[in-house]
């Protein structure tokens, strides 16, 4: 019950993540939303992978890897957000430069979506941090540790699927409201200011 809990506030606070997933599901629709929130998740089940063999430790443990995963985090996120920032006062009613216009994203838009939330939460070494000071709190030592620290990572990653689908679920049928007002434009633009400063946030804060 203390690992829900605990799991339950970090997920619905807003970060990255949601930022993202409001963001997807703004410029491509509610499929795309739940896509990014599945790869969110499946980069957490990555972390909690990483986290039971020891990687983690590794990474945690040198300065030089940490701040390298972190500024290439800080770096995706505010490159996220400048195109979303353009996207919403340069489009008219048209794809987002650098996200809708690329070939393969106009076919498979979910596909382009699942590798943002999976590189997003993969280039966020606080998450990294959180699995590793949190999971070991909840397992027992010796056997079974390995088993109990994906099962508990497991968990986690669905409560995450979870929320950010219902975030997807819950904007998309706003989006559909004024879907060519600009109420939306203005909503994109708060997603990609918000983004850049999440990217700021990462690039400058300490571990």
């Amino acid at each position: 019950m203390a690992f829900l809990l605990i799991s339950a506030v970090v997920i619905v606070t807003p970060g990255p993540d949601t930022a993202l997933t409001v963001r997807n599901t703004l410029l491509r629709g509610r499929r795309a939303g739940i896509a990014t929130a599945f790869g969110v998740s499946t980069g957490q089940m990555i972390w909690a992978l990483a986290t039971s063999i020891g990687i983690v430790a590794v990474l945690l443990a040198s300065e030089v890897v940490f701040n390298v995963v972190r500024l290439i985090g800080a770096a995706y996120l505010v490159w996220l957000g400048v195109q979303t920032l353009y996207g919403a006062f340069a489009r008219n009613d048209g794809p987002t430069p650098g996200t809708a216009n690329a070939a393969g994203d106009r076919r498979r838009p979910a596909l382009a979506a699942f590798r943002q939330g999976l590189i997003s939460d993969l280039s966020n070494p606080k998450m990294a941090a959180f699995f590793a000071s949190v999971l070991p709190q909840f397992a027992p030592e010796g056997q079974g540790m390995l088993s109990t620290l994906l099962l508990l990572g497991f968990v986690f990653a669905a409560m995450t699927c979870t929320w950010l689908s219902l975030y997807a679920i819950v904007i998309a049928s706003a989006g559909d409201a004024f879907r060519r007002s600009k109420a939306r434009r203005v909503l994109e633009a708060a997603m990609g200011a918000a983004l850049i400063g999440f990217g700021a946030r990462v690039a400058y804060e300490q571990r």
